[in-house]
């Protein structure tokens, strides 16, 4: 096996505990472990992919991995209705909540639309994979600023995270990849920059989760 394909097969098991970890957190908080935004482009990324990596490629390693995270996916869009009101102004109505949700989902499945009109298939997957990565990077740490607490996370969730993105940009951005005829510089700073974001969001919750035990403890 290549060394390629094994940082691939890292990736798909790392991103499917982020996932995973996610819904339980969600489930286990009341809460929901990923921000709308990011969590509308993966899931609008992941339907699109499946579908139509599988015209082209069949089943596909990725393509397979794509259909499964799909479909987890849907239980981390379910907690985010099912608990994401009591993050949002108590005057709102229930219904604008919902209305929000859908546009959001709406508009990022109509952007991820775009990169795919715009570039081939496989540019479109990595160039939006990785700008949505970056997002999910600072909004993770936009949200455990927001709620003030570390519910709906987990450190799990954090350093798999990381660990998933690492994965393939070590892949495309350092040992490159005959997709891109050799590395992609692309793929190489963004990567970089996730890595950084990533590392203050794991410093961020560790040190929260620290003053959650201590404030347990003394209380």
């Amino acid at each position: 096996m290549s060394m390629g394909m094994t940082l691939s097969i890292l990736s798909g098991v790392f991103w499917t505990i982020v996932y995973i970890d996610g819904i339980r957190v969600g489930m286990r908080d009341k809460s929901y472990a990923m921000p709308i935004w990011a969590l509308g482009l993966n899931i609008a990324w992941e339907f699109l992919h499946f579908v139509l990596g599988y015209q082209a490629a069949g089943w596909a390693a990725q393509v397979v991995i794509n259909g499964v995270w799909f479909l987890l996916d849907i239980g981390l869009v379910y907690t985010y209705f099912r608990y994401g009101r009591k993050y949002f102004p108590e005057s709102l109505k229930p219904s604008l909540f919902y209305a929000w949700g859908i546009l959001v989902l709406v508009v990022t499945f109509v952007v991820q639309a775009a990169f795919i009109l715009e570039f081939n298939l496989v540019m479109a997957a990595t160039y939006a994979a990785y700008l949505q990565n970056l997002l999910m990077s600072v909004l993770f740490i936009a949200m455990l600023v927001g709620r003030g607490s570390s519910e709906g996370q987990s450190m799990l969730i954090a350093v798999c995270k990381l660990l998933g993105s690492l994965a393939p940009t070590i892949s495309i951005g350092v040992l490159g990849s005959p997709m891109f005829n050799g590395r992609n510089t692309f793929v190489l700073i963004i990567g970089i920059l996730m890595a950084v974001f990533d590392l203050l969001y794991i410093w961020m919750l560790a040190k929260r989760k620290e003053g959650e035990k201590l404030e347990m403890e003394g209380g």
